[in-house]
């Protein structure tokens, strides 16, 4: 199996948009605005504010804390989110696709370095390799020898690109409470003090469920929507800030030196120290730019953010550090924000304007939350969830009902906890540079491990970007007893809930592997498999690759009839964004032709989707046909191994034979004008026949096992799904005990199955119980 050209195949799938138009590039570069820029183009609601809160620094007449603060906003800006992320990191794509997943599965392809079961662990990477003749093709690193030598760094590098992923679904949690909380605050300045302190919480809390209740119907549902808006925005804080500028300070540009930090941090030392937490907002929503880079080109969100948001964003900063310098006399630091310096007569339209764009920022993080959780579930990282699939076009965009409820009541229990954006701010500070850290350390490795530069320039990358974030790092977990314990408290349960079940898993995995039985075992048994044959298909599903399972020795010595045609059907994760249709299929044959066993491994990318039922056994039994046909041919020229050994050879089916379905044989009480509901309709309901090219020479010992085949499959396709329980073995340690016995069977039992048995219908399920003892 080939991993590489799997990823080579989804590198082609992200590389689509080389070939567009200008024209294609920059409506492109348009939609990312709604679906990319939300939660950067929001950040000037709360910069200030959280940067002056509390008495870390005080507004002097002189300006330097406030000249000091725009400094390094704009460098922040310009280094971490332009430099970085936008020039670099953008480049560091997987098949098109981005974010911290992604980075761990391009390192992983390229350093064998995988500890995920049945979707490119380390041993199957170096089998696949060995198979495909490429184990003398890599140059092999020091820092790649390393890695492949150590386990103990592979679990790391696992440990660490989940630290990342946990931030990010902790970011998910607080990022709409501090967007919306800071777009409703404008209403104490439009409103008399008594009355905006009562209808603040409530307001932002409505608009909380209302985000959160709308997400079902999907990002398309409102897509058109989301572009203008924040169009509006930037338009609007880019022209407020142009007009400070002009009117109360045009000298405030002086402030963009260098210099100016330097004498923040001289003369306010550690509280302006301590103040960077709330200046370290500039960049939040900077990693949904490198998560979204699936949805678009990079070019695209290059072109989006150099031209249209990064010279809106310095305007607004500058207007807002403008018209602070000129007005001293603040009773307190919440006029400090953004809506202080919007002129009185626009203040009830900028707000309106303002809280839209937060549900769209917020709305953006949500929907990234939802991929990496369908990605983390994919790779046997996370439990089985239900994901719906909300456009028929555009496969990035889904729902996943649990995680939206989870995330609606955690930032409602956040919102009304703390009820202001200072502690709020502080809580997202660390979730945010904590991410780009992980992003900092991870592209590094990639720098040395898959673009094969020099280590002295991934040290470059890593002191240089890494030093600016541990210096953000450090200020922000400072303040952990004023909010920032929140992103560590719910990271270290995401963790503890990701590493029971990768555990858990693992321990399965490997369960199975020493337990299958041999395929000499199952040939010993003569072509009858020592049990009555009957008519059907019989699908039996493993996570190996190779090997007779466990299951199918437990099924058949306890039960005296099988199908007369088994398959042994291995549906695997790779970790690689997107597998071609093309290169989806592996099929097999198990011993000599006339026991009709067959091997299928099934490969879907992390961000792929999976067919129906229906759809699914039709591209299956093709692929099967296709594999009969061509191994006859190869057989007939001499080109296939013996297949009466039992050693198995699997070959890639690009192209199954096509399929004639006849409507008129659903079933005989449907109407023919009647429309029929596909879930609702059974697979032995669809009658299939085999279109053989007339092209091909097919002989008359392959025509009567591809009839055999096509009369199984009328006859019905029955799935064969293990059952397992988990149990610790006896003398294990207590640690095990808990986390085998209790953790992890207490969220296999309230989580999904896999994504393919949810389509299967119950009357073709037979399910077989084991208990795994681990």
């Amino acid at each position: 199996m080939d991993l590489e050209a799997a990823g080579g195949a989804s590198a082609g799938h992200g590389k689509r948009w080389r070939g567009e138009s200008w024209r294609a590039t920059l409506l492109l570069a348009y939609q990312s605005l709604g679906v990319v820029y939300g939660d950067v183009a929001t950040s000037p609601l709360y910069v200030y504010k959280s940067a002056f809160a509390g008495d870390d620094i005080q507004h002097s007449a002189g300006n330097e804390e406030i000249y000091g603060v725009l400094s390094f906003v704009f460098w922040t800006l310009t280094l971490i989110t332009l430099l970085k992320y936008v020039l670099i990191v953008l480049r560091a794509d997987d098949g098109g696709e981005g974010g911290t997943f992604a980075l761990y599965s391009l390192i992983c392809r390229h350093v064998r370095a995988g500890l995920l079961p049945g979707g490119g662990t380390r041993d199957e990477l170096m089998e696949e390799d060995k198979a495909m003749g490429r184990h003398g093709e890599r140059p092999v690193s020091r820092v790649r020898a390393v890695f492949e030598k150590y386990r103990v760094l592979q679990r790391l590098l696992l440990l660490f690109a989940l630290l990342g992923t946990c931030m990010v679904i902790g970011d998910g949690v607080l990022t709409p409470a501090v967007s919306v909380f800071s777009a409703v605050s404008g209403l104490e300045l439009s409103m008399e003090k008594e009355q905006h302190k009562y209808i603040e919480l409530p307001v932002a809390c409505a608009i909380l469920v209302c985000l959160f209740a709308l997400q079902h119907y999907g990002t398309h549902k409102v897509g058109f929507l989301f572009a203008p808006i924040v169009c509006i925005w930037l338009l609007c804080i880019s022209a407020i800030g142009l007009y400070n500028i002009i009117h109360w300070d045009h000298h405030v540009y002086r402030a963009l030196s260098p210099y100016y930090m330097y004498q923040f941090l001289k003369k306010t030392q550690t509280g302006g120290w301590m103040s960077l937490g709330g200046i370290l907002l500039c960049v939040t929503g900077s990693e949904a730019m490198y998560a979204d880079l699936g949805h678009f080109s990079q070019s695209s969100i290059q072109i989006a953010f150099i031209s249209v948001v990064y010279p809106a964003l310095v305007l607004a900063y500058m207007g807002q550090a403008a018209f602070i310098s000129q007005h001293h006399n603040f009773e307190s630091s919440y006029h400090i924000g953004f809506y202080v310096s919007v002129p009185e007569s626009l203040r009830w339209p900028v707000l309106v304007i303002a809280i839209l764009a937060a549900v769209v920022g917020s709305q953006a993080i949500i929907t990234g939350t939802f991929s990496i959780i369908k990605q983390c579930s994919s790779l046997s990282c996370f439990p089985g969830v239900k994901i719906v699939h909300t456009s028929s076009t555009v496969h990035g965009q889904i729902y996943i009902p649990e995680i939206n409820w989870m995330l609606m009541v955690l930032c409602l229990a956040v919102t009304i906890g703390f009820r202001d954006t200072k502690h709020l701010a502080n809580a997202q500070g660390l979730a945010v540079i904590t991410v780009m850290l992980v992003t900092t350390c991870l592209m590094s490795l990639v720098i040395v491990l898959c673009w094969n530069k020099s280590i002295f320039l991934a040290l470059v990358f890593l002191l240089f970007f890494g030093t600016i974030e541990v210096l953000y790092f450090s200020a922000s977990l400072v303040k952990f007893h004023e909010g920032a314990w929140v992103p560590i408290t719910l990271s270290f349960i995401f963790m503890v809930v990701m590493c029971v079940w990768h555990y858990g898993t693992i321990k399965k995995y490997e369960f199975d592997v020493q337990n299958k039985v041999s395929v000499n075992w199952l040939l010993n048994l003569g072509p009858s498999l020592g049990i009555v044959r009957v008519r059907g298909i019989g699908l039996i599903h493993t996570e190996l690759m190779s090997g007779i399972p466990a299951i199918f020795s437990h099924f058949v010595t306890n039960l005296p009839a099988f199908h007369q045609v088994l398959v042994f059907l291995c549906v695997k994760s790779v970790p690689v964004p997107h597998v071609q249709p093309e290169e989806r299929f592996l099929v097999g044959r198990i011993g000599p032709k006339e026991y009709r066993l067959y091997r299928v491994i099934v490969r879907y990318g992390y961000r792929d989707v999976q067919k129906d039922d229906l759809e699914f056994e039709k591209e299956l039994v093709s692929n099967i046909a296709e594999f009969i046909r061509s191994s006859g041919e190869y057989d007939k020229n001499g080109f296939m191994a013996d297949t009466d050994k039992p050693s198995e050879k699997l070959s890639l089916v690009s192209t199954g034979i096509p399929l004639w379905e006849e409507d008129g044989d659903l079933d005989a009480s449907v109407s023919p004008h009647k429309e029929v509901d596909p879930q609702n309709i059974a697979p032995k309901r669809k009658k299939a026949r085999f279109m053989i090219p007339k092209s091909a020479q097919v002989d008359s010992e392959v025509r009567r096992e591809l009839q055999e085949l096509m009369d199984a499959r009328e006859a019905g396709m029955s799935f064969i799904l293990g059952h397992s329980y988990m149990k610790a073995k006896s003398g294990s340690s207590f640690i095990k005990r808990i986390v085998i016995n209790f953790f992890y069977e207490f969220l296999r039992k309230n989580s999904r199955g896999p994504a393919y048995a949810a389509n299967i219908p119950h009357a073709s399920t037979l399910e077989v119980g084991m208990v795994y003892q681990v």
